[in-house]
């Protein structure tokens, strides 16, 4: 599998803050809500790569921005101890 056909799901790309996720995910409905959010958009880059629902250029690009962005505020989150 090609590189960019892979999940940007937080668990993969962060393994070292797997404890501080599943701890955010059973305690912080925002971070809950937020984490949806970058798995739904991840979901949908994903589709476009692997040819099942092509999207336009610019929402690909959108749906990118706002993928790095949660994935920003997730992390952050995660990482705050």
């Amino acid at each position: 599998m090609q590189s960019s056909l892979l999940s940007h799901s937080l668990a993969i790309e962060f393994p070292e803050l797997a404890p501080a996720i599943h701890r955010l995910k059973a305690e912080n409905a925002h971070f809950v809500r937020l984490l949806a959010e970058h798995d739904d958009i991840d979901q949908r880059i994903l589709r476009d790569e692997q040819k099942i629902e092509v999207l336009n250029d610019e929402t690909l690009h959108e749906l990118k921005q706002q993928r790095l962005l949660l994935k920003d505020e997730l992390y952050r989150m995660a990482s705050a101890g």
